[in-house]
């Protein structure tokens, strides 16, 4: 079964305020990418800085 036009906009503008409130919690940047850690876990790293955290 598949998601309606309206679930997925849901899970999309979710999806987009998460990325909007990630801050480096070491430099307070808002330059922050989601990447995948070494099993498969998300991990973030500030491309402002470098630092990394899970």
């Amino acid at each position: 079964m598949s998601a309606s036009r309206s679930e997925k906009a849901d899970d999309l503008l979710a999806t987009a305020e998460v990325r909007a409130s990630l801050s480096c919690p070491s430099c307070g940047s808002a330059h922050v990418a989601q990447v995948l850690g070494d099993n498969g876990g998300v991990s973030y790293v500030c491309t402002a800085c470098g630092h990394s955290w899970s």
